[in-house]
């Protein structure tokens, strides 16, 4: 049930969006234990000029490769995120070029009742799902 938004600067392929979409959801997979089917990934490109991220005091610098990443989620351990952050990084950085210092993530927490996957239905509070 996570919902991936992606914001990015612009002038990424479709090639390069799709591996990046593809190994996001492995991680979901390995580390949400969610259903194959349960894939909801969105991704905005947007201007350099669209986007600041600093570092917070951390003492690096953010290249224009900067992907944010907004997981809307029920609440989840603080394992099961730990374990998302760090397969992400190292499989964004193994397969997109994406190194650690441009990955950030973003958990918005939901309940199950906060979210309908169609026909004006709130699946999880009827028992569809």
């Amino acid at each position: 049930m996570p919902l991936l938004q992606f914001d990015m600067i612009e002038g990424r392929s479709q090639s390069e969006i799709k591996t990046l979409l593809d190994t996001a959801h492995e991680v979901v997979l390995e580390s949400f234990h969610v259903p194959e089917r349960d894939r909801y990934q969105l991704v905005r490109e947007n201007k350099p000029y669209q986007m600041i991220f600093q570092d917070t005091g951390l003492g690096f610098e953010r290249s224009d490769n900067f992907v944010l990443l907004r997981v809307f989620t029920s609440p989840r351990p603080p394992e099961q995120k730990e374990k998302f952050l760090k397969l992400l990084a190292e499989k964004f950085h193994e397969r997109c070029g994406i190194e650690g210092k441009d990955l950030m993530v973003a958990f918005i927490n939901n309940d199950r009742s906060d979210w309908s996957f169609g026909f004006g239905e709130a699946q999880y509070v009827t028992g569809a799902l």
